[in-house]
């Protein structure tokens, strides 16, 4: 284990070169906004959540399994005691993705649709017990002023360890609401003009796919779809296709890892 602590301040500093875009006073939030999100969040594996707030990086709120996850004490926890569970070596590489992913809501998307979609990269996480585990965490901005800066935002850290421990160390923008999506992009360097791509996967395959992670079988998806079990074994030899996997367990990691869905 490495005891150095990450350099956090590579990724304040990406905030902070940007605070122009984030909003002045914190922003108000929707009211079921957050529940809903995480519905629809697809993650396989333990996971929290939180939402801080961009003008001044104060943590808002974190679940309960923050300290089951990482051992921090919630009643005093800070944003900076999550980042501190950072691997030293995967900092640079998180600032980096982070950096990467306002460039191209600024230069490429557009900032007003940036609530309209998910921020999402892997890295290593300090767990409770001392050891470093893979997590996939997935970003959504909630909320934006009237000037259309960042306010609020939701972030949601996955443990993943137990489908694969090879970081492909790349960046996905995943469109929601109908928006295209920018997979799989490279975050060394200036990022070449990405390419935006169709969903991989119909609504209909991404709900079985859902079920599939949560370990339920054919047979327990068509009833709880109201389809048949010949129907639902026909739409997992159609997902394994599409993506190009060989069995379910990869299909999974592949989906989070490359920000599939």
């Amino acid at each position: 284990m490495d005891d150095q602590n990450p350099q956090t301040q590579l990724l304040k500093d990406v905030w902070q070169s940007r605070k122009a875009l984030f909003a002045k006073h914190q922003t108000e939030l929707g009211k079921f906004r957050v529940d809903a999100l995480i519905s629809a969040i697809f993650s396989n594996g333990p996971f929290y959540h939180y939402v801080f707030d961009l003008s001044d990086l104060n943590l808002l709120y974190c679940s309960a399994e923050v300290e089951q996850i990482h051992g921090l004490k919630l009643e005093s926890l800070t944003l900076q005691d999550i980042l501190d569970q950072v691997h030293p070596e995967d900092m640079d590489f998180v600032s980096r993705a982070e950096a990467t992913a306002i460039r191209l809501f600024q230069d490429k998307i557009g900032l007003h649709k940036i609530t309209n979609y998910k921020v999402s990269y892997c890295f290593r996480f300090r767990v409770k017990g001392g050891d470093y585990r893979l997590f996939n965490h997935q970003a959504v901005v909630l909320t934006t002023d009237q000037q259309g800066r960042i306010g609020k935002a939701l972030n949601v850290h996955t443990d993943i360890s137990h489908l694969t421990d090879n970081n492909n160390r790349r960046l996905s923008l995943i469109g929601m609401n109908g928006e295209p999506s920018y997979l799989d992009l490279e975050v060394d360097g200036e990022v070449a003009d990405p390419i935006p791509q169709p969903p991989r996967f119909t609504p209909r395959e991404i709900t079985v796919i859902q079920r599939i992670a949560k370990g339920m079988t054919s047979a327990e998806i068509g009833r709880e779809l109201l389809l048949s079990e010949y129907t639902i074994k026909n739409h997992r030899k159609r997902i394994l296709k599409k993506a190009g996997c060989q069995n379910m367990t990869q299909l999974i990691a592949r989906c989070i890892t490359e920000g599939l869905i």
